[in-house]
């Protein structure tokens, strides 16, 4: 009963609130307190009882009213903050506060004119004890900033106290919250108890940081990656003197978080898991904090043991900053097993129906993968340092096979797709693929034994020949990638049409003894690359074979977009299917042509990479444009690109034909072809183990055209994907925070809300 009063009383004050006409005193603390001294409601409540439309209307009829409002809320905040909390009352009204806020904040960044009044200067807000001039107030915003990462910080209310008796008491001013870090992990061993109060506190307040933060939601794309968001750009800087425990708080909470726990049946159903949704916070925090300012200096940051000691300072952004500086292996270690465990979750099969929880916050997973490999570079070789990357790479793997058929996936595609663009581009990816594949995770593909590179192309196939074709701008980065695998051998002879010429024509040149299943595939379809050798190019024939193709698409080619389909699929797995309909989606800009994403680097004999531009500039003066001419330009994804999707003209035609890299593949079976033959008629050979026992063996050595120089496209930030990644990660945010809707119904400019 009392809490419906509440909820009753609560709204009453809402109304007077929108009914109001004449401005209400900042000092009127009666008619003010009604909003958070005397509830008890949740941020459910507080979204259900304050409309959108009656927020709106007190903004454009109001305004001084809503003005007062939000000042009077971070007012209450920054006292907390200052007090510390000690009584039940003021950790209500901090709860209450924040939630109100959470719920305004959106209204306030949807409109230009409103914009800035976060960052206008609120009389008797110093910058510090003996600025309490108006010359010296501090915009509301950053009183705001600082009180929530203070309250973040406060014993019995976010943090355990270290009190040592009754009397004690700890000064929230000269508190040092390196000791209150919220999980053991990187720089910090402690793993402090489990609270449940203390997660749903902070889980409230990130929630409000998270608002804060999202002012991005409102401003349309841009590539100008010198606007930077002023609420990240503050909370992240040396004003904040939680920045260090802040951060490694938010990365240890989510890499030590185990959402199976002691593995008992149904536990998820028993029992709520208040980590989980603080997790779910904490991460979408720091994808949204760790944006690149653009390399300016700053001040030396406070520098935990875990981290670099560098003499160069690095970015501004400080959670960048000690992003970059982790450099123990037992960290590193920490944090990938930790983010391995998350990502496979999803994928976890067991004999009782759902009877294990399965999170859902793996596209923001990703993103914190990528930029980890992104901003720290150790870390990256780290993880490509052992078959540890192969822990990733599965589950990246299932998710782009799972997502390709539904369109409101396509970020997810995306992300995945560069993550394996990024990891490609080191020499290490291609030789962990060619550790076996034991796996057998639930998916949509035939089963095989093979490495995982075989499940690589395997995924890679599916992803092209029976994905939506909102996927076609990616298939150039897929083809990168396999270009990028010089050193995979296959292990599986299970190959389709379409993996061999996903392979080779991007793989003019190959180890045949690592290869042999391969070498063998080739034979097997030898008429395959007999028509494509053979494709005529004169106007009559193209008809006639455009004519074949549209009565029967597979007539051509030879490559089946369901023959894959028509294997027994692994055990436990789903088909792909399309979004239901309803679904909501983010738009999102488009990628950069491949050439933009990366740059070449020449594998040389020591194993170290050059960068082509570099090679080519430092040797101008020795080339000719037709030298330049013929690098690998002949096997670039747009050119196979072309050979599969196939043209309708002579001139285009003759212009893929000519880039088609059919010489090694021709060469190859006419030495081999008579070889097997023979050998096959000789000792009347069927079993197909000893044919590749004599591929293993031979050598093409001498016989084949000499291999071009190891040339591999890394990944190159540019403005275009800083862009892309800018919409993609506000969009996941968007649309994963549901409970309550925050953003819902709000005027983003940043994307477009679409509903399949």
């Amino acid at each position: 009963m009392g809490n419906t009063d509440s909820k009753l009383n609560f709204r009453k004050a809402v109304i007077q609130l929108t009914t109001k006409t004449q401005p209400v005193e900042a000092t009127d603390d009666a008619f003010w307190d009604q909003f958070w001294a005397d509830t008890a409601t949740t941020v459910q409540d507080v979204f259900a009882l304050v409309p959108a439309a009656e927020i709106r209307a007190v903004r454009e009829e109001s305004p001084s009213n809503l003005a007062t409002l939000c000042y009077k809320a971070v007012e209450k905040l920054v006292q907390a903050a200052e007090s510390g909390c000690p009584s039940e009352k003021e950790k209500q009204i901090v709860l209450n506060c924040s939630r109100m806020l959470t719920r305004i904040l959106p209204y306030i960044f949807e409109d230009q004119d409103w914009r800035g009044f976060f960052w206008s200067t609120v009389p008797g807000a110093g910058r510090a004890t003996d600025e309490m001039d108006d010359d010296g107030a501090r915009p509301l915003a950053e009183s705001l900033l600082l009180a929530m990462a203070d309250l973040l910080f406060c014993p019995d209310f976010t943090v355990n106290s270290h009190r040592r008796g009754p009397d004690s008491v700890e000064d929230m001013q000269t508190i040092d919250s390196c000791e209150y870090i919220w999980e053991a992990g990187v720089g910090f061993a402690q793993s402090p108890p489990l609270n449940y109060i203390h997660d749903l506190n902070r889980t409230e307040l990130l929630r409000l940081l998270l608002t804060c933060f999202s002012e991005a939601m409102y401003l349309p794309p841009s590539s100008d990656n010198t606007i930077l968001n002023p609420w990240v750009s503050f909370f992240c800087s040396t004003e904040n003197r939680h920045a260090l425990p802040l951060f490694t708080s938010l990365v240890n909470v989510v890499c030590a978080y185990d959402p199976v726990g002691y593995g008992i049946p149904y536990n998820h159903l028993l029992f709520s898991d208040y980590r989980e949704q603080l997790v779910e916070q904490a991460v979408q925090i720091l994808i949204v904090t760790l944006e690149h300012d653009g390399g300016g200096l700053a001040h030396r940051p406070p520098s935990p043991s875990s981290m670099e000691d560098q003499d160069s300072v690095g970015p501004d952004n400080l959670f960048v900053n000690y992003l970059s500086r982790i450099h123990r292996e037992e960290d590193y270690d920490f944090v990938l097993k930790g983010l391995a465990r998350l990502l496979v979750n999803p994928l976890m099969q067991t004999y009782l129906p759902n009877s294990t929880k399965k999170i859902q916050f793996h596209q923001e997973l990703l993103v914190l993968f990528w930029k980890l490999c992104d901003f720290n570079k150790k870390f990256l070789f780290f993880v490509l340092k052992s078959s540890d990357v192969l822990d990733i790479l599965v589950p990246i793997l299932f998710y782009l096979n799972d997502a390709r058929a539904d369109q409101s996936r396509v970020g997810l595609m995306h992300i995945g797709v560069f993550i394996l663009l990024l990891l490609s581009g080191e020499r290490n990816f291609g030789v962990r693929l060619n550790k076996p594949y034991s796996v057998h995770v639930p998916m949509d593909i035939p089963v095989f034994t093979g490495t995982h590179a075989d499940l690589l192309i395997v995924v890679f196939h599916k992803i092209i020949t029976s994905g939506h074709q909102r996927l076609q701008p990616l298939f150039d980065c897929l083809l990168t990638i396999v270009v990028n695998g010089e050193y995979l051998c296959t292990g599986s002879i299970c190959w389709s049409n379409m993996h061999m010429v996903l392979y080779l024509f991007i793989q003019p040149s190959f180890n045949q003894e690592r290869n042999c299943n391969l070498v063998y595939a080739i034979i097997r379809k030898r008429n395959l690359f007999h028509q494509l050798a053979n494709l005529p190019s004169d106007p009559a024939s193209i008809q006639k074979a455009l004519l074949r193709k549209r009565k029967s698409p597979d007539a051509i080619t030879g490559i089946s977009r369901t023959s894959s389909q028509e294997t027994v699929s692994m055990e436990g797995s789903r088909p792909a299917v399309p979004a239901e309909p309803g679904t909501l989606k983010t738009s999102l800009v488009a990628i950069p042509a491949i050439d933009k994403l990366t740059e070449k680097s020449q594998v040389s004999e020591d194993g170290t990479m050059i960068s082509v531009l570099k090679m080519e500039h430092s040797h101008a003066s020795h080339h000719t444009p037709q030298a330049d001419h013929t690098t690998q330009a002949d096997h670039t994804p747009q050119a196979v690109h072309g050979a599969i999707v196939g043209a309708s003209d002579t001139e285009s035609v003759l212009s893929w034909k000519c880039k088609l890299p059919l010489q090694t593949i021709m060469r190859l079976l006419q030495v081999l072809v008579p070889q097997v033959e023979k050998i096959c008629i000789d000792k009347g050979l069927t079993d197909e183990s000893e044919i590749l026992k004599f591929l293993q063996h031979g050598t093409l050595v001498g016989l084949l055209p000499v291999p071009h120089p190891i040339l591999i496209r890394k990944y190159q930030a540019n403005a275009g994907t800083a862009m892309w990644f800018r919409t993609y990660m506000w969009g996941v945010v968007y649309l994963r925070n549901v409970d309550p809707p925050i953003w819902y119904d709000t005027d983003v400019r940043l994307f477009e809300i679409q509903k399949m």
